[in-house]
């Protein structure tokens, strides 16, 4: 490994010695049941963690369930069942007490949520005290709350829904951590209550679209598909891919999946769908089911965005009219300069049929590789020195993307045809209309004063050329 990565890697963990993320990541043996197990000496159980038992944490917790009340019985069976399958101290839901909830502000509408920010008195659990048997907080916490309608009326596909968000967004430091629940005591409003992100992809790729370089491209691209395969590694799906769910901390300089899950209203049509139409695959637009195929064309449109700086498909009404060029197989342009291996990786996984997209481990391993490759290959980044900067054409000339126009909503479309991939002649006629895109790469001012700190540097360089699914899992947190 060069000095300079070795430098930044080390610069970057003194950085996050108080990171949540890397004090998860000393548990990771934990949440894989692996490793030698000892008798926990104050609870007499069999316990895999070193600094804490498990065990003696859900006693702690199980001790407490008299104590809090959520006034909903499916939801504190909900939040029990939870604690009960605790495995680190740091990754506890609660039912959080609304007032223990200040300062709470309208952020914004997003879909069928309202959204707020707001400051936790209290603060998540982040430690486990051995000798006086239990947890302490980390204090006063910034968070949002996303409103979820009204509980009451939920089936119990909603709870086995929030049961599988809980469980991936607190099990892997990929997804947004989500704390728990509280209740609007105003309107009976149940309510996430989730770690604050600075902003989503499309705004960071609207502010920051023409400094981005080829490798700092590839490397959000690899962070997203790491998120997405461990919701899959959860056999679920997340239904509801765009970029307005993958959000950037500024402070960890990472990316980071949110809603799951929680995906448009339980009560919808059978007939509707819910998400947001660029990205919904053809088959699902078509009434077929989700599929962990359609998160992977969710994710080739993700891709393409990346690499225009733009949403799929930003000059064209959510109507029936892009439902049919969906189904018929018309597909944004690739943006010149785009490297023949992240090209193909797109096109491989909007394809009209769903068994010719790549499954997520094969994908993970191909962007894997082309991240290694940028990363480390000097001739490849200096090749990419030649790309040009065209900002007149990268500049966002048409609608307004923070409209309404891009979040998530339910359609419901009839008699359409099955779904099939366009001619050439077909996609030559159609991107023939529009202007040509091109992506600026400075590599050279890129390699002077980089924007991004890539953490996880280390074992990118550590890791083996090809993994399996176990091995997969056991080996990347």
């Amino acid at each position: 490994m060069s000095a300079s990565v070795n430098s930044a890697f080390v610069v970057a963990n003194r950085a996050a010695n108080l990171n949540v993320d890397n004090i998860h990541e000393k548990y990771e043996f934990v949440d894989l049941n692996s490793g030698t197990k000892r008798i926990c000496e104050s609870c007499n159980q069999e316990c895999l963690a070193t600094f804490y038992c498990e065990y003696c944490i859900r006693i702690h917790l199980r001790v407490k369930f008299s104590n809090w009340t959520s006034g909903n019985a499916d939801i504190d069976n909900l939040i029990q069942k939870c604690q009960m399958e605790t495995l680190v101290p740091t990754i506890i839901i609660e039912w959080i007490p609304y007032n223990r909830i200040e300062n709470i502000k309208f952020l914004t509408k997003g879909g069928y949520s309202k959204i707020y920010t707001a400051v936790w008195i209290d603060g998540g659990y982040n430690e486990w005290d051995s000798k006086k048997q239990q947890l302490k907080r980390f204090g006063r916490e910034n968070v949002i709350l996303k409103t979820l309608g009204n509980v009451e009326s939920e089936n119990q596909r909603w709870f086995e829904e929030a049961k599988s968000h809980f469980t991936i967004s607190n099990k892997w430091s990929s997804t947004v951590r989500c704390y728990g629940l509280t209740q609007n005591i105003l309107d009976g409003n149940y309510m996430l209550v989730i770690r604050k992100m600075d902003m989503d992809l499309r705004k960071y790729l609207q502010q920051n679209h023409n400094q981005l370089t080829w490798k700092e491209r590839i490397q959000i691209t690899y962070e997203i598909i790491i998120a997405l395969s461990r919701i899959h590694g959860e056999n679920a799906i997340h239904r509801d891919l765009h970029s307005k769910n993958i959000l950037h901390s500024h402070y960890y300089q990472r990316f980071y999946i949110s809603d799951l899950g929680f995906c448009g209203p339980a009560n919808r049509p059978s007939k509707s769908i819910y998400g947001n139409l660029p990205y919904i695959a053809p088959e699902i637009i078509n009434g077929k089911g989700y599929t962990f195929k359609s998160d992977i064309y969710s994710f080739a449109m993700l891709m393409w965005e990346i690499s225009s700086g733009q949403p799929p498909f930003i000059n064209y009404e959510h109507d029936y009219d892009l439902a049919m060029k969906i189904i018929n197989g018309i597909r944004p342009k690739i943006v010149p300069g785009t490297p023949l291996e992240y090209k193909k990786l797109i096109e491989q996984c909007w394809d009209a049929d769903p068994s010719k997209r790549l499954d997520i481990y094969t994908l993970w391993n191909e962007i894997r590789n082309i991240n290694i490759s940028y990363q480390n290959n000097p001739s490849k980044l200096a090749a990419n020195n030649n790309l040009k900067i065209n900002k007149s054409n990268t500049s966002l000339k048409s609608k307004d993307t923070n409209s309404a126009l891009y979040t998530s909503k339910l359609h419901q479309f009839e008699n359409l045809p099955e779904p099939r991939n366009a001619t050439e002649e077909e996609l030559e006629a159609l991107h023939s209309k529009s202007h040509d895109l091109e992506i600026p790469d400075n590599i050279e001012a890129f390699n002077k004063s980089s924007s991004r700190t890539f953490k996880s540097i280390i074992i990118l360089f550590e890791a083996p050329k090809y993994l399996t699914l176990k091995s997969f899992k056991a080996w990347y947190v």
